[in-house]
């Protein structure tokens, strides 16, 4: 597909007006974006935050200016703590004022921050802290007893820790105490030792302390996220301030954003990539105002949100889609004021798309990204939409379909082959690892000049350019929008005393999409329940990996030279 020697990319003429072929983005560290959104709207709502009390919901704002504030204060405290430019600094909470202050803070004090899944067992954290070298942790107080087991092992010096009421509205703050002494008999806050510290008392500490100003550019690393890729070896993709900078600037583009004036509902955890990007960094740097929402699950608190502050974009996975869709009470909610919905980590089916569509009116479309793209790579144009597809590259982002092979030879329309992708949103690569970084970015002379990102999902491209995906990363299993490795849950389960074998796939849910079963074949002369196998998992796992089934074998189909035959199993 070529005229005058150079190739075409039918997709742009699919674009949506007014969205540009390329974008001239901000050269700037990702903080930039905050400072000048404060500067121009102060007293615009940044975040709305609070709780649901029976049908209520009781939240208030932070504007612009006092997040902004916030962000230099926890700066300068984090320096005043030995963070320096390009020290990692770990952050585990769900959705509040906080992470959105310790994320920018962490990049204003010239640090690089490192979000963790606090679903994570003891386990699995200290394996990422590790990894990482995090010598600083800004953690939510439910979770700090977790961190404490195992801090020994990581090379943690300072643990922050703050409360999930502190920027609750003061009715809510004191339901939330009095629940509290009620669940356990008397309300204790912790005891931080000489290391620990209290967030806001880190933030107060720092309003006499001067920020040192770090120059951090546009290639240097602002954000460690971690991702097990296609061997499920847990990775830190390094992503840069110009991806992260360039994935929120293209994004709003997109999504036709009119700076603050959209109301977006993040209630995708912004730990992860997409929730990170399509709230948090879209977020600040359209100057939008974001009600955070904990718990994902919580769906009459999404509603209910929708409703009382009249949101207009609403990122989700098709399992909070579906939620809604099916939720009882939904009639009693008007969700009319949502004009632009976004779906990606699963796909998207196409009668979950259409319902939401009928109920609320609003447009509904698929996208696709990788944690290593910081996220996201393609997306459905808003006014031209096509089910089944997860759309087209978008500003400044090029996609091919290659042949499985080698990844050297561009295939014919229509073909199934690999996805790769170049683009300002790729990362610089995978932390401390140069092999796996150099399997997944490789030049390929054929395609053109640069590096080229091997997504190791199967993929095919129509006539007019728009992608859809064939198969999923090998093995992997889509959780609820969570990914899941085989090879992580099968190293839990060869650890059980009575298993000798294991093999682990995914199987179709109605709610989540996909959910983990396991193949498992008893040690001679032991047994054990499907039940204790279970527990077992739960001990050592993440919630969303624990299998929800076993299937007992008396051996597992294995190929010539042994390997487990995941797909007969399927």
């Amino acid at each position: 597909m070529e005229e005058n020697g150079h190739r075409t990319r039918p997709w742009l003429a699919y674009y949506d007006e007014g969205v540009p072929a390329s974008i001239d983005y901000p050269e700037v560290a990702l903080d930039r974006l905050l400072a000048d959104a404060a500067a121009e709207h102060p007293d615009h709502p940044a975040i709305i935050f609070g709780g649901r009390v029976g049908g209520r919901i009781l939240d208030q704002a932070l504007t612009y200016q006092q997040l902004d504030r916030s962000v230099t204060q926890l700066a300068a405290g984090l320096q005043g703590l030995g963070v320096k430019p390009g020290d990692r600094v770990a952050i585990m909470m769900p959705n509040c004022p906080q992470f959105v202050i310790s994320f920018y803070g962490i990049l204003r004090a010239g640090g690089v921050a490192v979000p963790c899944n606090f679903l994570y067992s003891a386990e699995e954290i200290e394996h990422q802290l590790s990894d990482a070298g995090a010598e600083v942790l800004i953690v939510l107080s439910a979770f700090y007893q977790k961190v404490h087991s195992v801090r020994a092992q990581t090379p943690l010096r300072h643990v922050i820790v703050t409360n999930i009421k502190e920027y609750f509205p003061t009715l809510l703050r004191l339901l939330f105490t009095v629940a509290k002494e009620k669940k356990e008999g008397h309300y204790t806050e912790l005891a931080p030792g000489e290391d620990d510290h209290w967030f806001q008392s880190l933030l107060s500490e720092a309003r006499g302390r001067a920020l040192t100003p770090v120059e951090r550019g546009p290639a240097d690393t602002g954000c460690l996220l971690y991702t097990g890729g296609t061997t499920g070896v847990p990775k830190g993709a390094q992503l840069t301030h110009r991806n992260l900078v360039s994935n929120a600037v293209a994004g709003l583009a997109w999504s036709h954003s009119q700076e603050a004036t959209d109301i977006t509902i993040g209630a995708l955890p912004l730990f992860h990539s997409y929730g990170m990007t399509s709230v948090m960094n879209m977020g600040i740097a359209g100057a939008l105002t974001m009600v955070l929402i904990p718990n994902p699950r919580d769906v009459l608190h999404i509603m209910g949100s929708i409703a009382k502050h009249r949101a207009t974009f609403y990122p989700a996975v098709p399992t909070m889609y579906v939620a809604i869709n099916n939720h009882p009470q939904v009639k009693e909610f008007d969700l009319s004021s949502v004009n632009v919905c976004l779906s990606g980590a699963a796909p998207l089916p196409g009668e979950v798309q259409e319902k939401f569509q009928d109920l609320t009116g609003s447009k509904l479309v698929e996208a696709y990204g990788l944690t290593e793209t910081t996220p996201a790579t393609h997306v459905n144009p808003i006014n031209r939409n096509k089910i089944g597809f997860i759309g087209v590259p978008w500003p400044d982002t090029d996609a091919r379909i290659v042949d499985a092979e080698t990844g050297d030879e561009e295939l014919p329309v229509g073909d199934i082959g690999e996805l790769v992708i170049q683009g300002p949103q790729v990362m610089k690569g995978y932390w401390q690892q140069p092999t796996e970084t150099a399997n997944v970015l490789r030049e390929h002379p054929g395609l053109g000049p640069g590096l080229w990102l091997h997504t190791g999902d199967i993929a095919r491209m129509d006539e007019e350019g728009y992608f859809q995906i064939v198969d999923r990363k090998k093995d992997m299993i889509i959780c609820g929008g969570f990914n899941v490795y085989p090879r992580d849950v099968e190293e839990v389960l060869f650890q059980h005393p009575a298993v000798a074998e294991a093999a682990v796939i995914g199987v179709p849910d109605e709610y989540r999409g996909e959910t983990v079963k396991a193949f498992v074949v008893l040690r001679e002369g032991m047994s054990a329940t499907a039940e204790e196998i279970i527990a077992f998992c739960g001990e050592h796992l993440a919630k969303y990996k624990v299998p929800s089934s076993i299937a007992f074998r008396d051996e597992l189909p294995k190929s010539a030279v042994g390997k487990v035959l995941r797909r007969e199993l399927a």
